[in-house]
C-alpha cells in the first residue's frame, strides 16, 4: 500500500483532515512532525493548511527553515510528488519549489467560501483523474491567498500550461489571472488556495470534488 506523509507544522490545523482524505482515497497516511529529520519511507507528501508558525514574517517563510523541508525540497526535486495546500501552498512557493507568492486578499478580509474552481491541467501527479475543462467545488478559506507574479513569470506559467485551476465565476482574492493553483515543470509539485480534503464526502463537504487529488496520486505510486 502506499503511504503518503502528512507534515504537521506548531499551527497547522488541517493535517487531520488530509491523513482522512488519504485514507478515504486508499492509502496509508502517516504523520510527519515539523523537527523530523527524514521521511520515514513515505512514497509523497503534502503540506496542510493552517497557520504554520503563526503566519510570523510572511505566511510559511518560517516553515520553509523547518528541519523536515530540507527533505521535503531535495525529495521534489528528485520527483517525489508533494502538494501543498493553503498554507502548504505558500511554504511551496517560499521553499522556491514553486515560482510567485501568496498575499493579503485585495479585499483585505479573511474568506471562508466553497469555490468553483475550472481544470486547466490534469497532467499532473495530483490531477489525473479530472477532466481539463471540469468545474469543481471545493472550500476556500484564506486571508492571504491572492497569488501574484511577476510578469514574465506569469507568461511562463501560463504558456507552459503550469496553471492547474482557475478560480470560476468570481476571483475570491485578487489573483493574478483567477490562478488559483499551479505545478512545477515536471508536474510532480502542486500547490492550490482551495481545500481539496475538505471536499471528500457529500456529508461533511460540498460533494466529493476534492478526492480526485488523492485517488489521483496513488496511479502515479503503483
Amino acid at each position: 500500500m502506499s503511504t503518503i506523509g502528512v507534515v504537521t507544522f506548531p499551527g497547522s490545523l488541517d493535517d487531520r483532515d488530509a491523513r482522512t482524505a488519504i485514507e478515504a482515497a486508499g492509502a496509508k497516511s502517516v504523520g510527519l512532525w515539523h523537527a523530523d529529520a527524514d521521511l520515514h519511507g513515505v512514497d509523497a507528501v503534502v503540506l496542510p493548511g493552517g497557520f504554520s508558525y503563526g503566519d510570523y514574517l510572511r505566511c510559511g517563510a518560517i516553515a520553509r527553515f523547518a528541519p523536515i523541508m530540507e527533505r521535503v525540497i531535495e525529495s521534489a526535486q528528485a520527483g517525489m510528488p508533494v502538494l501543498g495546500i493553503c498554507n502548504g501552498f505558500q511554504i511551496l512557493c517560499e521553499s522556491h519549489l514553486l515560482p510567485g507568492a501568496l498575499i493579503r486578499n485585495d479585499h483585505r478580509t479573511f474568506l471562508c467560501r466553497d469555490q468553483d474552481l475550472i481544470v486547466e491541467n490534469n497532467s499532473t501527479a495530483w490531477t489525473s483523474d479530472y477532466e481539463v475543462g471540469q468545474r469543481i467545488t471545493i472550500p476556500l478559506k484564506n486571508g492571504e491567498g491572492g497569488f501574484v507574479a511577476d510578469a514574465q513569470t506569469v507568461a511562463r506559467l501560463e504558456g507552459e500550461g503550469r496553471v492547474v485551476f482557475r478560480y470560476a465565476d468570481v476571483n475570491p482574492n485578487g489573483s493574478v489571472n483567477e490562478i488559483a493553483g499551479i505545478t512545477n515543470e515536471r508536474g510532480n509539485v502542486v500547490g492550490l488556495m482551495p481545500h481539496p480534503e475538505h471536499a471528500i464526502s457529500d456529508l461533511t463537504g460540498p460533494g466529493t470534488d476534492g478526492l480526485g487529488f488523492f485517488t489521483s496520486v496513488l496511479k502515479v505510486l503503483v
